[in-house]
């Protein structure tokens, strides 16, 4: 897949070259009253900087990760009193003329959100050095898919592997019938990573309490397991999570934008199932499956998508790739909020043992697609 979007993006570099170039509407969006589509109002002192976000197909209304970016856009807007606008994409074709139009609309800073607008983004930065570019979710790559830097792009990264074991963890102490399962959307680093976390954590549950919790969905070591293929269909999601209810499953970590709503609702109808959140605390962003969430593996892209643009904003912006971890607080799990009490006390207290020891290095926890 990342081929078949390399192509069109390297077929779109001239459209964005040439956007680069042409010229742009009147710069308008300083005062909340004239502010264009997508543009946020600031109660802030106006700053002569404007910072732009590009969604993933999956929308900013995702409960999920491109809505954590578009947040922290928003309060960037807020609080730093810069200029802010944002378009969104239904499919990966609207990925190249969203970004031209963002071009055309002179963003001095413009954010792709997720994995699949890795090489859009990195065609416009090369083809538009005066702009500075940020990727949430992937590195750049060349041809041969080798890690390049970019010195007008940053990487916004996160080692989601480290919170998914504690998810993981949590999970597999929790269960009553002693199997779990997870499932993505498209297999890809960004949905993988959770997998493999999650896989890890079960794991470790068994050897410390010496069971058999069995997972669904996923083998780490084959690296192969339950997609969907997509991040829009919730029907998708709904019945992968009923095949998995119907063999076992009582707690289930769908890392698949949306389509892991589909898989709430199938938990939720079964009454006795538990989820488990991603990107996001799943229990405030989908209050309608609050009852049912056990917990949330949490990256915290509104901050660094914050920090991106303050940086930016103020001439300080770097290449250098941000990377969230349980240390730097760029991940984490949420809490157990209603379903506090289903979770062993000896589960928490070994919980916070093991986050103590990743922070510190005594554990680690791998992927191959960490970062």
């Amino acid at each position: 897949m990342n081929k078949i979007i390399r192509v069109a993006a390297l077929s779109g570099a001239l459209a964005l070259a040439l956007a680069a170039c042409g010229s742009a509407p009147e710069d308008e969006a300083a005062s909340p009253t004239s502010a264009a589509p997508g543009a946020s109002a600031s109660s802030a002192a106006p700053v002569d900087f404007k910072a732009c976000m590009v969604s993933d197909s999956g929308g900013f209304e995702d409960k999920s990760f491109n809505q954590s970016g578009a947040e922290g856009l928003e309060r960037a807007g807020a609080e730093l009193g810069v200029q802010t606008n944002k378009v969104e994409s239904t499919a990966a074709t609207d990925f190249t003329p969203n970004i031209a139009q963002l071009l055309s609309d002179k963003c001095n800073l413009i954010i792709g959100v997720g994995f699949l607008l890795e090489d859009p983004i990195q065609a416009a930065a090369e083809a538009n050095t005066d702009v500075e570019f940020a990727l949430v979710d992937s590195a750049f790559s060349d041809k041969d898919f080798k890690p390049v830097t970019l010195e007008n792009g940053k990487p916004l990264l996160f080692n989601t592997q480290e919170a998914a074991f504690l998810a993981g963890y949590v999970a597999a102490g929790t269960s009553a019938t002693g199997t779990v399962a997870t499932f993505g959307g498209i297999q890809l680093p960004s949905v993988s990573i959770f997998m493999d976390g999650f896989s890890d954590g079960v794991k470790k549950y068994n050897e410390d309490f010496d069971k058999k919790v069995k997972l669904l969905g996923w083998d780490k070591d084959k690296q192969k397991g339950s997609f969907t293929g997509d991040f829009e269909d919730q029907s998708k999601g709904q019945n992968i999570a009923k095949g998995f209810i119907d063999q076992g499953a009582d707690v289930i970590m769908p890392v698949a934008g949306p389509v892991g709503l589909g898989a709430a609702a199938a938990a939720k109808d079964a009454g006795d199932v538990m989820i488990v959140g991603v990107d996001a605390d799943w229990y405030d962003t989908a209050p309608d499956y609050k009852s049912i969430i056990l917990t949330s593996v949490i990256k915290q892209i509104g901050q660094s998508v914050f920090d991106t643009v303050e940086q930016a904003s103020k001439d300080s912006f770097t290449s250098e790739p941000y990377v969230g971890t349980l240390e730097n607080g760029g991940i984490d799990i949420a809490p157990f909020h209603d379903l506090d009490s289903k979770v062993p006390a000896d589960v928490k207290t070994k919980v916070e043992e093991l986050k103590t020891q990743i922070i510190t290095g005594d554990l680690k926890v791998e992927s191959p697609s960490q970062n």
